[in-house]
C-alpha cells in the first residue's frame, strides 16, 4: 500500500512518485489536470502536487498552464511527459541491411533511417551501423549521450544476458562481429539484444486491439522465423531457440540440420527459394510471364514478381504461390495444433503478397488443423522488428524509471 503523505521513509516516497508518474504514463502524450491524476493514484491533492514538483526536478515531466496560471494545484494545471528526457534508440541488424530509429519516452518515433550493408565482412557491418546510427540521432536531434537505452534485433539464436547470438548464416559479416561488445561501445546506456522474430511477435501483439491470448507471428523473406506470445508474454524456450520454425523439414527435402546452413524450410520457401521454384515453373510453361519479370539475375526482390504475376493471373506464377503456401502450412499446421493460437501474422518482406499468400495459406490449414488462426498480413510490414526494438528499449527505461533505480 502507498502511503499517502510527502514525509514518509524515501522508498516510500518513491513509491508514490512513481505512481504519479505512472499515471502520467497511462494517458501518454495527452496531458492531465492534477484532479485527474489524484483520482488515478487515490492520493490526495497535496501529496501529488509534491511528487509532481518532484518529477519535474527530475525533468520527468513537464506542466503546462494557462498564462497566469502557474501555481500546481489549480484546476487549470495540466501535466505531461517529457518525451525527450529518456529518448531510445531502436536497431534492426539484417545481414544485408541495418535500419536504425530514434523514440521519445512516448513511444513517438522521431526518426527512421535504413541503410544496405555494402559489401560482407564485420567492416562493412560496423561502417553501415556507424552511418544508420549517426544519421538517425541527427535526424532526431538527439545526443548520443542522451540515450536512454538501446534494443537491437537481428537473425538468429540470442541469449540477451550475456550476448552471445547464434546466427545460422555462412555471410562473412557475422563470423567476427560482436555486437553486443560494438554497441557498447557506440552508445553510453543500458543495451538489449533480442532475436529479430521475437521483437516483431512483440510489437504485433502490442498493436493489436483485441489482445489475442497467443500470438503466432512469422518474420518471412530470405530468413523465416516465428515469435510466439503467449497469454501476453514472448515464449523464447528452454533454450532461446522457440520459433525457429526455417529448420522445419518440409516434404521431400534431405534430412541436413547445421547451424551453419540455411534451414531447410526457408531454403525451401524463403524469398529465394520462390524465386527458384518459380524458374522452374517458366521454364516448363513458356506462356507465363515469369520468365521475362525474374530476367536473370536474382534478388530477394524477385519473389514480389512472383506474386504480382500470379495476381494478374498468370498460371505458373499461381500455382508456385498456391505450392509455397502449401509447404509452409504442412510446416506450421503441428505447431498451431499443439500452440491453437488466435492468430498467425505474416510478416517481412514475403508480405507483400498480400492476400494472395494468406487466402492460400488460410485454405491449406483448413485441412490440417483443428481450429485454423486467423491468417493475416502484419500492419507494420518492414518497421515490424525496429517497432518491437523501440517497444523493448522503452520497456527497458520505464521498468528503472517505475523502480526509481538507477541503470546499472
Amino acid at each position: 500500500m502507498i502511503r499517502d503523505d510527502a514525509q514518509g521513509p524515501p522508498a516510500l516516497w518513491r513509491q508514490t512518485t512513481s505512481s504519479v508518474l505512472s499515471a502520467v504514463r497511462r494517458t501518454a502524450p495527452q496531458p492531465q489536470r492534477i484532479a485527474e491524476l489524484v483520482r488515478a493514484t487515490g492520493l490526495t491533492r497535496p501529496t501529488v502536487a509534491q511528487a509532481v514538483e518532484d518529477l519535474m526536478g527530475e525533468g520527468l515531466i513537464v506542466v503546462e498552464a494557462p498564462a497566469g496560471q502557474g501555481r500546481i494545484g489549480r484546476p487549470a494545471v495540466r501535466v505531461r511527459l517529457d518525451g525527450l528526457a529518456a529518448p531510445v534508440l531502436g536497431i534492426d541488424v539484417g545481414v544485408h541491411s541495418v535500419a536504425a530509429s530514434v523514440a521519445d519516452l512516448t513511444g513517438e518515433r522521431l526518426s527512421l533511417r535504413r541503410l544496405a550493408v555494402a559489401g560482407a565482412g564485420s567492416e562493412a557491418m560496423v561502417a553501415a551501423l556507424d552511418t544508420v546510427i549517426a544519421e538517425a540521432l541527427s535526424e532526431a536531434g538527439i545526443a548520443r549521450t542522451a540515450l536512454a537505452s538501446v534494443a537491437a534485433g537481428c537473425p538468429g539464436i540470442v541469449d540477451a544476458e550475456v550476448g552471445r547470438i547464434t546466427l545460422r548464416t555462412d555471410e562473412g559479416q557475422w563470423s567476427s562481429f560482436d555486437l553486443l561488445r560494438y554497441l557498447r561501445r557506440a552508445c553510453f546506456c543500458p543495451i538489449r539484444l533480442e532475436n529479430n522474430a521475437n521483437l516483431v511477435a512483440s510489437a504485433v501483439f502490442a498493436a493489436r486491439a483485441d489482445a489475442p491470448h497467443t500470438l503466432l507471428a512469422v518474420q518471412w523473406g530470405e530468413r523465416l522465423g516465428a515469435g510466439i506470445v503467449i497469454e501476453g508474454r514472448l515464449h523464447r524456450g528452454a533454450t532461446l531457440a522457440a520459433g525457429e520454425i526455417g529448420f522445419i523439414r518440409p516434404e521431400g527435402s534431405p534430412p541436413r540440420l547445421g547451424m551453419t546452413e540455411d534451414g531447410p524450410l526457408e531454403s525451401a520457401i524463403g524469398s529465394g527459394g520462390i524465386v527458384r521454384r518459380a524458374r522452374v515453373a517458366a521454364a516448363a510453361d513458356p506462356t507465363s510471364t515469369l520468365g521475362a519479370l525474374l530476367g536473370q539475375s536474382s534478388t530477394p526482390a524477385d519473389a514480389a514478381k512472383v506474386f504480382e504475376a500470379a495476381a494478374n493471373g498468370d498460371a505458373a506464377a499461381v500455382a508456385v504461390v498456391d505450392d509455397v503456401a502449401r509447404l509452409f502450412s504442412a510446416a506450421v499446421a503441428p505447431i498451431v495444433l499443439a500452440l491453437d493460437p488466435d492468430a498467425l501474422v505474416i510478416g517481412g518482406g514475403v508480405a507483400r503478397a498480400g492476400g494472395l499468400l494468406t487466402e492460400a495459406i488460410q485454405r491449406h490449414l483448413s485441412g490440417l488443423t483443428l481450429h485454423p488462426p486467423t491468417v493475416e498480413l502484419s500492419p507494420l510490414a518492414q518497421d515490424a522488428v525496429i517497432a518491437g526494438a523501440i517497444l523493448s528499449a522503452l520497456d527497458d527505461v520505464w521498468q528503472r524509471l517505475l523502480s526509481r533505480s538507477e541503470p546499472g
